[in-house]
C-alpha cells in the first residue's frame, strides 16, 4: 500500500465509490460519511415541497385545444424536398428507427466528400463533427453505467444560481428532448406564472440570398429579446410557415444565433428554447440542436414522414402511433449515446455545451453564431448557406422531370448513379481489381490516376494540396519498394467481422513482404502461430487489445511483433466495437472465448483506463508480457488529438496511430459513420506539430490510416508526419470487396465480411493480389520521392515545406478554405527531431518480475520447490 499502517490501527477499509463522498472535518477531528453529509444538506430546505408545488411536468399539462392537421401528399413532398430529404433518409435512417426504436446500423467507412467539398446542396448539420473522449475523461458506457444517465431536463426561467427559493422550481420538466406534436401543442399554449410561451418564425425571403438571411437572423434575435423583455420564458422557433417565397432558416443556425445573442445580452437563463422544425430527422441533427441550446425539439415533418411510411406499406409491422413512438425513442436514445462519447451523463450538462468541431465554415460565421466552436480551415459563410438552402427550396417548387414527383436518391450511404459522389465507385473498384489480378503496374497507374483526380476535384483535403517543385533525383537512388512496404500495415479487421479466409489472406500477404497485418479485436487462432508447410505464415504481426479484450491471452500477446491498444476507431470513435450474433459461429466464439449466436459489444471505454497514467500502466503491463513487441496506441483525429498524442508519448508508447474519420467498420451506427471524427490530414498535422514543439517526436513513431488508396496519399501523409501507413478498405478491395456495405448483415456476396459457409466459398482473393497492391503503392511512392528529391522515406517524414495549397481551386465552396494550419511547420531548434530517431525507455529491468523469475528459475527449469518472500510496494507496477 501507499502507507504502512498496522491492521489493528485501521478502523474501516473501503474505497470511494462512484457518486459518493466523505468529508474530513479537521475541527471535529473525524470523517463525515456520505449518508450523514448528504442528509444534512437535504434537510436544509423543503425541496420536495417546492418541487411538488412549483414544478410543471409536461405530461401533466392538458392537451392542446386544436391539434395541427397533417399535410396532404403534395405539400409534404414539397417540404421534404425543401429540407433535403432523400429516399436514403427514409429507407436507411428513418425506417429502422420507426420499426425497431433503434438507430440504424451500417458498415464500411464513408468515402463521400466533406460537406464543404460536395457538389450537392448540404444541410448545415453536415458541416459539424462530433467530439469524443479518448484516453483522458473517457466515454461513458451507456449499458453498464445507465444508472447515471438521464435525458430528463427542465426549461424555463432559471433563477440566481447562488440562491435557493421556491421560484427556482417554476420550470417545465421534460422526460426527453425530442417530442411529438401533441407535446409541442401543450408547450405553445402555456400561459401561466413564470411559464409563458411565445412563437417566433425562423424564415427568410429566399430571393434575398445571404444578405436576406443575415437580416432575418437579426430580426429573429431582436424578436427573441423583445419576447423576453415582455415576460416570455419559452421561445418556440418555428419554420412551419415556409412557402414559395419564404425559405426556412436552417434550424441549427437559428438556434445557435438566438442562443448566443441571449448569452451576449445576459438574458439566456431567463428562457428555454423550443425548436419546431421540419429539417432535423436523424440523431446527429437532434444532438447538434441540443448542443447549441435547444431544450426541446419537435421534428414535425419527420413525424409526418414516419406516418407516411406506414401508410405506404413500407413499415408493415407497426401502426402509425407505434412508428412515431419508436422513432422518437430511437432519436432520444441516440442523443444519449452521442453524449456518452464525451463522457457526459445528463442532458442538462450537454445542452449548450457545443461538443462539436466545424469543418468548412468561416471564422466570421463561427464568431457570429457558433462562438467558441473550433473551425480550423475556414470555408463558407452565410452566402454559401443561403445558396445551398435556395437550391433545395427552388428544387422543391420546381418539378424536375427526371424525378417525377419523387425524392432524390441521396447516395450518402450507398453509391447511386445520380447520388452523392463516392471515391470507391464501380469504375475505381474495377480498375484496382483488374490491376492486382493482372499484376500490372500500368493498370494500377490508371486506377491511381482516377482516384487522385477524384481526390483533387471534389473529395478530400489532401486533394487541395500539391507538391512544391523540387530538384528531382534519379529513381534508382530511391530506396527500394521492398524496404518501403515494411512500413505498410493492414487495418484492424477482426476475425468475425470478416471471414477466416479473408483474414488469413491478408496475414499471408503482409508476412510475405515484411509488412504487418492486424488481428483486430477478435483474437486469433493459435494454430496460425506455426508456419504452413509451404513456408507461408498466417500469424498477424499486430495483436490488438481493445476494451472488450476478446481473445486476449498471454499466448496471444507473446506471439506478436506489435501490440495495439485501441482507444478509438475511425468509423465510430467514442464507441465500442460490435459483432452481431448471427456472425458468431462456434469457431468465432471459440477464438473470442464467448458464446455462439450471442452478439458482442465492446464497452466504449477501457474500464481500466481513465487517464494517461492508467494508459501508461497498461503499456507497461503489455511490455512486460512481451518485451520484444512494440506498443501502439490507436487514436482518432479530432481537435486536440495532438495533446492526447503527447500524453501517449509520455506514457511510453512506441507508436501512435492517428486514424481518419473515414475508416471502415463491420458495423456502426450511421450517425457515427458520417458525423464523428475528422480527416486524418488535420489530426496528423496537429499531432506532428505538438510532438515536435514538445521535443517528443524523436521517441515515438507516428502512423496514419483512413481511406489511403494511392502512392500520392502516402506521400502527403509522410510529408505531414507519418512514418507508417495502414490500409484496410483498399486491401479488402484488392482481395475482392465490391463495397456492397452489408458487412453487418452477414450477406457479403464475395465471401469477405460473412461467416456464412456458403458465401465464404465465393471468396476468390489471393495473397498475390494484396502483395501486388502494396508493391504498386510503394513503386508509386518511389516515383514521387524521386520527383521531390528524397532518397528514403525517413528523409521526407515531416517535410511539410514540400506541400502547398493548390492555387486554382475550382470548387465554389472550397475557394474559401484556408489550409494554413495543416501546412504549419513548427519551429524545431537544433537537435529536435521531426521523425523517430530513438526508442522509449520502458524501465523493464526494474520490474519485480525479473527478481521473481531469477529466484524461481530452478522451479521453472527443474521443478525444484522454491519458497521466497518479497516486499510489494505501489512502485511495483506489474
Amino acid at each position: 500500500g501507499v502507507l504502512d499502517i498496522a491492521p489493528e490501527n485501521v478502523l474501516a477499509k473501503g474505497r470511494l465509490q462512484p457518486g459518493r463522498m466523505f468529508l474530513v472535518d479537521t475541527e471535529a477531528g473525524r470523517i463525515v460519511a456520505d449518508e450523514e453529509l448528504k442528509a444534512a444538506i437535504a434537510r436544509r430546505r423543503p425541496y420536495q415541497q417546492w418541487l411538488d408545488e412549483s414544478l410543471t411536468r409536461l405530461e401533466d399539462l392538458p392537451e392542446e385545444s386544436a391539434p395541427v392537421p397533417s399535410f396532404d401528399d403534395a405539400t409534404r413532398l414539397i417540404r421534404q424536398q425543401a429540407f433535403g430529404y432523400t429516399i436514403e433518409d427514409l429507407k436507411f435512417v428513418m425506417a429502422p428507427m420507426a420499426l425497431n426504436g433503434q438507430e440504424a446500423v451500417g458498415s464500411m467507412g464513408t468515402d463521400t466528400p466533406l460537406a464543404v467539398l460536395s457538389n450537392k446542396p448540404q444541410l448545415l448539420f453536415n458541416y459539424f463533427k462530433q467530439l469524443f473522449a479518448q484516453v483522458t475523461n473517457p466515454p461513458i458506457d451507456p449499458i453498464r453505467e445507465e444508472l447515471v444517465m438521464s435525458l430528463k431536463a427542465t426549461i424555463g426561467c432559471e433563477e440566481n444560481l447562488f440562491e435557493e427559493t421556491p421560484a427556482h422550481c417554476r420550470q417545465l420538466e421534460l422526460e426527453e428532448p425530442v417530442i411529438d406534436n401533441a407535446a409541442l401543442g401543450k408547450i405553445k399554449e402555456l400561459q401561466r406564472d413564470k411559464l409563458r410561451a411565445v412563437t417566433i418564425p425562423m424564415l427568410y425571403r429566399v430571393r434575398d440570398g445571404g444578405a436576406g438571411l443575415e437580416k432575418a437572423l437579426s430580426v429573429l434575435c431582436w424578436e427573441a429579446d423583445v419576447a423576453i423583455s415582455n415576460g416570455a420564458t419559452l421561445l418556440v422557433l418555428t419554420d412551419r410557415g415556409m412557402d414559395e417565397e419564404n425559405a426556412p432558416i436552417p434550424s441549427l443556425l437559428a438556434t445557435a444565433a438566438v442562443h448566443h445573442r441571449l448569452i451576449r445580452s445576459g438574458t439566456r437563463t431567463r428562457c428555454g428554447l423550443v425548436i419546431e422544425s421540419g429539417e432535423p430527422r436523424e440523431v446527429m441533427h437532434f444532438a447538434l440542436l441540443v448542443g447549441y441550446g435547444a431544450g426541446a425539439i419537435n421534428p414535425y415533418l419527420a413525424i409526418e414522414t414516419v406516418k407516411q411510411l406506414v401508410r405506404d406499406g413500407i413499415l408493415k409491422a407497426v401502426s402509425e402511433d407505434e412508428a412515431v413512438e419508436h422513432y422518437l425513442k430511437a432519436a432520444n436514445k441516440g442523443i444519449l449515446k452521442v453524449m456518452t462519447k464525451m463522457g457526459i451523463s445528463t442532458l442538462q450538462s450537454y445542452r449548450g455545451a457545443q461538443i462539436f468541431e466545424a469543418i468548412g465554415l468561416n471564422r466570421e460565421l463561427i464568431d457570429g453564431y457558433f462562438t467558441g466552436t473550433a473551425s480550423r480551415i475556414e470555408g463558407i459563410g452565410l452566402d454559401g448557406i443561403a445558396a445551398e438552402s435556395a437550391a433545395r427550396h427552388t428544387h422543391a417548387h420546381t418539378v424536375a422531370p427526371e424525378l417525377d414527383g419523387e425524392l432524390e436518391a441521396g447516395g450518402q450511404y450507398q453509391w447511386r448513379r445520380r447520388g452523392e459522389f463516392h471515391m470507391y465507385n464501380p469504375n475505381s473498384i474495377a480498375k484496382l481489381q483488374h490491376a492486382v489480378r493482372a499484376g500490372s503496374y500500368k493498370l494500377f497507374k490508371q486506377y491511381s490516376e482516377v482516384v487522385n483526380d477524384q481526390s483533387r476535384n471534389m473529395a478530400t483535403l489532401r486533394g487541395l494540396l500539391k507538391f512544391r517543385p523540387s530538384k528531382a533525383i534519379p529513381l534508382e537512388e530511391v530506396e527500394p519498394a521492398s524496404a518501403i512496404v515494411k512500413r505498410f500495415k493492414t487495418g484492424a479487421m477482426s476475425l468475425g467481422s470478416i471471414s477466416r479466409e479473408a483474414h488469413e489472406n491478408l496475414a499471408i500477404a503482409m508476412n510475405r513482404i515484411g509488412g504487418k497485418s492486424n488481428t483486430g479485436e477478435g483474437g486469433e487462432d493459435p494454430v496460425r502461430y506455426q508456419r504452413d508447410p509451404n513456408g507461408d505464415s498466417r500469424r498477424s504481426a499486430i495483436k490488438q487489445v481493445a476494451s472488450g479484450r476478446f481473445g486476449v491471452t498471454s499466448h496471444y500477446l507473446v506471439n506478436s511483433d506489435e501490440i495495439q491498444i485501441k482507444m478509438a476507431q475511425g468509423a465510430k470513435p467514442g464507441e465500442g466495437g460490435q459483432l452481431p450474433g448471427h456472425k458468431i459461429d462456434a469457431y468465432i466464439a471459440k477464438i473470442r472465448y464467448s458464446t455462439p449466436g450471442v452478439g458482442l459489444i465492446s464497452p466504449p471505454p477501457h474500464h481500466d483506463i481513465y487517464s494517461i497514467e492508467d494508459l501508461s500502466q497498461l503499456i507497461h503491463d503489455l511490455k512486460n508480457a512481451n518485451n520484444q513487441a512494440r506498443i501502439s496506441v490507436k487514436l482518432v483525429a479530432e481537435v486536440g488529438v495532438g495533446t492526447v498524442a503527447a500524453g501517449v508519448a509520455k506514457a511510453k508508447a512506441d507508436v501512435v496511430l492517428i486514424s481518419g474519420h473515414d475508416g471502415g467498420t463491420g458495423a456502426s451506427p450511421l450517425t457515427s459513420l458520417k458525423h464523428a471524427g475528422i480527416p486524418w490530414e488535420l489530426g496528423l498535422a496537429e499531432t506532428q506539430q505538438v510532438l515536435v514543439m514538445n521535443d517528443l517526436r524523436s521517441r515515438i513513431r507516428v502512423e496514419t490510416d483512413g481511406q489511403l488508396k494511392t502512392g500520392r496519399d502516402i506521400a502527403v501523409a509522410a510529408l505531414l508526419g507519418a512514418e507508417e501507413f495502414g490500409f484496410a478498405t483498399a486491401a479488402l478491395v484488392a482481395s475482392g470487396c465490391i463495397l456492397m456495405r452489408v458487412c453487418h448483415l452477414n450477406t457479403c456476396p464475395v465471401g469477405i465480411a460473412t461467416q456464412d459457409p456458403v458465401l465464404r466459398k465465393k471468396f476468390e482473393g489471393k495473397p498475390e493480389h494484396v502483395v501486388s497492391f502494396m508493391m504498386f503503392l510503394a513503386e508509386e511512392l518511389r516515383e514521387i520521392m524521386a520527383e521531390l528529391g528524397f532518397r528514403t522515406v525517413n528523409e521526407m517524414v515531416g517535410r511539410v515545406d514540400k506541400l502547398e495549397a493548390r492555387d486554382a481551386i475550382e470548387h465554389w465552396k472550397a475557394r474559401g478554405l484556408d489550409l494554413t494550419e495543416i501546412l504549419h511547420k513548427p519551429e524545431a531548434t537544433d537537435g529536435v527531431a521531426i521523425h523517430a530517431t530513438t526508442t522509449q525507455d520502458h524501465g523493464l529491468e526494474e520490474a519485480l518480475d525479473n527478481q521473481l523469475i531469477a529466484t524461481c528459475r530452478p522451479a521453472l527449469e527443474h521443478g525444484t520447490p522454491i519458497e521466497a518472500e518479497f516486499p510489494i510496494r505501489n512502485v511495483n507496477r506489474t
